[in-house]
């Protein structure tokens, strides 16, 4: 494995992260819009919003080739277990 497949790897990783990330946390803000009542057509946009980006995120990496989709997806996954340790933490 050469340094800039090394490379290219960790930063399609990193942009999984990060997309995750922004993915898991805007679910738990709608989540809250939701059970709150209040403002359901905002929570439906955010809705929209989270699912549009989340969905560009994976369409980008699969214009990058499969490999790109694999490593992003698992950041997606990691995010998803990062955010859910830290949400088990903090209650």
């Amino acid at each position: 494995m050469s340094f800039s497949l090394a490379t290219t790897w960790a930063l399609w990783l990193l942009f999984g992260l990060i997309g995750g990330t922004c993915h898991f946390t805007m679910l738990r803000w709608n989540t809250t819009l939701y059970l709150s009542g209040a403002g359901m057509l905002r929570a439906l946009a955010v809705q929209v919003l989270r699912m549009a980006a989340t969905a560009g995120l994976l369409f980008f990496a699969v214009w990058h080739g499969p490999v790109a989709l694999l490593v992003a997806a698992i950041g997606v996954l990691l995010a998803r277990t990062l955010i859910l340790r830290a949400a088990a933490g903090a209650s």
